[in-house]
């Protein structure tokens, strides 16, 4: 065959959007290890480093350099940004934790950063749903309540990880709040007294607690996770259900799962969104959107 007729492989055009603020953010360490394996995997890259109006910045970065890949460096809320903006594309997300809690990640059995970068070569692409909130994108979980209530405080400290959450936890146990929701979910109407309710696309917080054990990424529903009020001597077993992954059978948590739903509270309550605090809202519209975004998972996932 004639050497001009051989086709020539393009190379894989990956954008890295670094949040410089996120958890583990640590000097140049991340941007030498992508200058690494992109000699290793034989793939170009442009760096884009999070400061601020970022959705205009990093379309425009996108129209660009043209990537077929868009790697998410920072927290879920960093990656709940940039799945909005991939959702009904054909462009690629891959998720490096460099977060605080980095649930997605340990959603998708994403370890840590090289392993990670590891997939840019050697994963899969997985299509997944996304939750429209409130017309926000949820990659991951968002609730009302209890545990939004939680990331508030946790936002506002300096400190992070798992005993940083813990301790705010418990703190808001002495404040413990229940609200009345009427919802509506599907072709169904319902009243529930509850301490907090989970909007789940996956299963599993950032601290490995397992809050919705039916969760699958790409079945076309999301669940409701109703805890309802119980005495604070039950949290512990609450607690404990939660990391063994068998919530569901406490007579203190009611599962739905749904399609659609629509939740009117008895009074505003905290709403968070994959880790970022919306506000203060009495009504929430939730709505699936069946299998808009690609991510890149590992082989086994």
């Amino acid at each position: 065959m004639d050497q001009s007729q051989i086709p020539v492989k393009t190379r894989t055009k990956v954008l890295f959007v670094i949040n410089p603020k996120s958890g583990s953010a640590r000097d140049n360490t991340l941007k030498d290890l992508i200058s690494e394996e992109a000699e290793t995997q034989n793939f170009d890259f442009q760096i884009y480093n999070m400061s601020g109006n970022d959705e205009a910045g990093i379309t425009t970065e996108i129209k660009r350099f043209g990537p077929s890949i868009v790697a998410a460096a920072g927290g879920d809320g960093t990656v709940k940004l940039v799945a909005g903006l991939l959702a009904n594309t054909e462009v690629t997300l891959a998720i490096i934790p460099y977060g605080s809690a980095n649930g997605m990640a340990k959603e998708l059995n994403i370890a840590d950063v090289d392993s990670a970068l590891d997939l840019l070569s050697k994963g899969k692409k997985k299509k997944i749903d996304l939750i429209d909130i409130n017309k926000e994108i949820c990659i991951h979980l968002a609730d009302v309540g209890l545990n939004a209530r939680v990331v508030k405080r946790f936002q506002k400290d300096p400190k992070r990880g798992k005993f940083t959450y813990a301790k705010h936890l418990f703190g808001e146990m002495f404040f413990l709040k229940s609200y009345r929701f009427h919802i509506t979910h599907d072709d169904h109407v319902i009243n529930r007294k509850g301490v907090s309710i989970t909007f789940a696309n996956a299963m599993k917080y950032g601290t490995g607690a397992i809050i919705n054990p039916h969760g699958i990424l790409d079945d076309g529903k999301f669940e409701l996770v109703i805890v309802k009020p119980f005495p604070r001597v039950q949290l512990l077993s609450i607690a404990w259900k939660m990391f063994i992954g068998k919530l569901h059978t406490s007579d203190y948590v009611e599962i739905i799962s749904c399609k659609k739903a629509r939740i009117i509270s008895n009074r505003k309550t905290t709403l968070q969104v994959d880790g970022e605090v919306i506000g203060k809202v009495k009504e929430i519209n939730l709505a699936v959107m069946p299998r808009v975004l690609t991510v890149l998972v590992p082989v086994n996932f």
